[in-house]
Order: C-alpha cells, then structure tokens, then sequence
C-alpha cells in the first residue's frame, strides 16, 4: 500500500451473492468499486453491517481538552425479512455515545438499541441521516450535525470538511484479512473542523475542535479466527492524516494488517470494573515512520453490553515523536475482553 494511502490517505459496487446465514444473502464486498456522493454518504441497507464513527478532540474556552465519541452501526439481521407488518426488524440500529474529561477520571457513555420501524429508528440511503429515537446525525449543506442527548451529557455539535472523502486501503476496498470476503468499503472525513456545544456536570459550555469521521460497511468483517482489532485514526498537525489498524488473533498475535504497519504496546491498564486489561499506549508504525500513541487519560472503556454485546476500550490519544506532540485522534481496542463478534 502506497504512504499516501496510509498518511492522508474512489471505485463500481458489485452486488454478488456470497455470505449467507440463516436464508439471507449479503452482497460480497469485491475490488473496483467507484464510490459516488452524496449516495454513498448514505445507508447500505444490502450489506450485513454499517457504521458511521465519529471521533475527536474538542477546547473548552478555557482551553481544557475533552474528547468525544459518536457512532451510529447498521445491522442487517440474519433473518428473512419478506413479513410485511411495520415491526418486522429489517435493519437494527445501534447507537454509542462517550465524552471523556481527564478532570472526572472515567468515561462518560451511554449506548442505545432499536429496530428500524415506525420511524424510531432508521438510516437513509441517499445520503448521512441516521438516527434513533433523539439521537441523530445528519449531513446537510456540507456539513455534518451530531445531537446526542444522554443521561450524563449532551452533545449539539457540528462538522465541516476541508478535504473531500478520503478512500482507504485500495481505492476504497479495505482488506481485513486473508480471505476475498474479508474485506470492507470504507472511506474517511479526516480534519474536520468542530464547533458547538457540551452540556455535563451542570455546565452547558461553548466548544471547538477537531474530528475524525469513518463510514465503513461490508458483510464479512472479521475472520473466523480474529478475537478483535486494534484501530487508531490521528489528525496530524502537519495536515495528514494516519489511519493503522490490524485483526487480532488468538493470544494477542497479528492476524492481519495492512504492509508495513505495526503494532508495539508500550503500557497497559487494567480496568477496575471488569478486570480486562488494555495496551492504553502503543507504538505504532506506517511505511518508514513511527509514532507513540498516549492517552488523554487511561480509563476509556465502553462497556456495550446492552447494545452490541461487547467490552472494549476507546479513547482519546496524543500522537507522539520525539517527545513532542505532533497529532492527536483516537485508539479502539476491542476483543480484550472476549473475542469480537459482530
């Protein structure tokens, strides 16, 4: 894979029956595909699984960091959905939310579930406009609206692109590992510019910042013998932008990544709820480069038990070289807890 491909990081949909499971066929994700926008921008309701993901760092006015989390999954189930009636659960959203504030010490998060009917919940296909119950995220006149209204916080805030699409991996067809199936579509929002509001701890606080968005979809993620994955999206301060990852298999070893990119953890910490423990600071390496990720504070784990069926930690890092800051963004690091199913 080319450096531009990893640092800053489009290609014809083939519909091809392949996976199947309980009666259903996914399409097949397959090379060549020519992403078009706004469309893509939209649900692909078709495809097993969907996600728009929404991360980065936001200022108070007085300059103190906080980081935030945002994302909206898609689901197709793996039943027939030939039943007419309004409840039949055709697509299953699933929505998580977290802000994390060094000055509480632990992750603020709230996660919600529904079935895409009777309008509490849905996804569009003609471009971003997911939402479920009144929690939303929506792109209009260029620029995207995230309000998230949860029990702990709330989030009104808003995203402008300097950059168009980035596509990831080749032309936009990400692979995940070995096999033809194992592969995504899957393009990038990098630098986004941030501005709104925070309400938590009885203060409601103007904010301004900088974000990271993913929409990625496919119907075979993971492979049969991954646990889980690590993935970090950095908004470099020179203008690129870095996108890692690799699949996890049994004991921690790499399954899969893309050429030329690695993996070290560096120091790892144990949550004191539910035991896991987690490489909260990694070195990570693309092509001929090597950067040190640390995190805005250790205690980022999500646990989305209710909604997706899984622990796993996802936070706010700085970007490291030398010892001195050059980005910052976010790490996700899933299957420590149990291996990952989606």
């Amino acid at each position: 894979m080319k450096r531009r491909e990893f640092l800053a990081a489009a290609a014809t949909l083939a519909v091809t029956p392949g996976v199947r499971a309980a009666g259903v066929s996914y399409p097949v994700v397959t090379p060549g595909y020519r992403f078009s926008f706004p469309r893509d921008h939209g649900a692909h309701p078709e495809f097993r699984q969907e996600w728009w993901y929404l991360t980065g760092w936001l200022a108070t006015p007085r300059g103190e960091p906080l980081g935030f989390q945002v994302t909206f999954f898609r689901a197709r189930p793996d039943i027939a959905t030939d039943n007419p009636s309004a409840f039949t659960p055709r697509q299953i959203i699933l929505a998580h939310a977290a802000l994390s504030d060094p000055r509480h010490g632990r992750l603020r998060h709230e996660e919600r579930a529904a079935r895409g009917a009777l309008g509490l919940a849905g996804a569009d296909q003609a471009t971003t406009r997911v939402w479920l119950d009144d929690w939303r995220l929506e792109l209009g006149d260029g620029r995207y609206r995230a309000r998230i209204a949860a029990r702990e916080f709330a989030l009104d805030l808003e995203f402008a692109a300097a950059q168009p699409p980035l596509a990831q991996g080749e032309s936009g067809f990400s692979r995940k590992g070995a096999r033809p199936e194992e592969a995504s579509y899957y393009y990038s929002r990098p630098h986004l510019a941030v501005g709104g509001v925070v309400e938590w701890s009885g203060a409601r606080e103007p904010v301004s910042g900088t974000a990271w968005l993913d929409h990625e979809w496919s119907s075979q993620y993971m492979a049969a013998d991954a646990d889980g994955w690590d993935w970090a999206g950095i908004n470099l301060a020179d203008g690129r932008a870095l996108m890692v990852f690799r699949m996890r298999g049994k004991g921690g070893a790499t399954l899969y990544a893309p050429p030329r990119v690695s993996f070290a953890p560096l120091r790892t910490w144990r949550s004191p709820r539910t035991g896991v423990e987690y490489p909260v600071a990694m070195r990570v390496a693309a092509e001929d480069e090597t950067w040190t990720l640390e995190p805005l504070m250790d205690d980022q784990e999500l646990d989305a038990r209710a909604s997706t069926g899984t622990i796993y930690w996802e936070g706010a890092v700085r970007a490291m070289q030398d010892g001195k800051q050059v980005g910052r963004g976010y790490l996700e690091l899933t299957g420590y807890w149990r291996p990952m199913r989606l």
